[in-house]
């Protein structure tokens, strides 16, 4: 079967490894694929849910020139609210705690802005269902 739609967003990153220790731990993702890339020799990593045809590819680079602030990021849905809560709590001693968790009307939900090790933006989030809104 081939791929059809969006497959993958592609994030420059300084450390690979640190970027999959990081989405692994606060997206729930694990690495699907990963290679030196032939042309450039930047460390690549492939990293998604094993549950829907996209991916984050990571690409290892030496300079992130426009990190995702908080209004351009990337978004993951958790079944519980306390799935937020815990990994906020996480963050926030962490220092990476960006804003949130936020309670917010339909579509929106439950949500919080976690920085990742390359400044990019995760936004966690219980309640944000995509696919009944594109469904309505």
């Amino acid at each position: 079967m081939v791929d059809r739609g969006i497959t993958h967003i592609a994030l420059a990153v300084k450390d690979v490894d640190a970027s999959i220790s990081f989405y692994q731990k606060y997206a729930n993702v694990q690495v699907v694929h990963r290679r030196s890339d032939s042309t450039t020799q930047s460390d690549v990593a492939w990293i998604g849910d094993s549950i829907h045809p996209f991916v984050i590819v990571l690409i290892g680079n030496s300079q992130v020139k426009s990190p995702l602030l908080p209004e351009s990021h990337i978004g993951v849905v958790y079944e519980t609210r306390e799935q937020i809560d815990r990994l906020c709590k996480i963050a926030r001693t962490e220092g990476i705690l960006i804003k949130g968790p936020t309670d917010s009307p339909p579509p929106v939900g439950y949500w919080a802005y976690i920085q990742d090790p390359d400044n990019h933006t995760l936004e966690i989030s219980y309640g944000q269902n995509v696919e009944s809104v594109i469904k309505s």
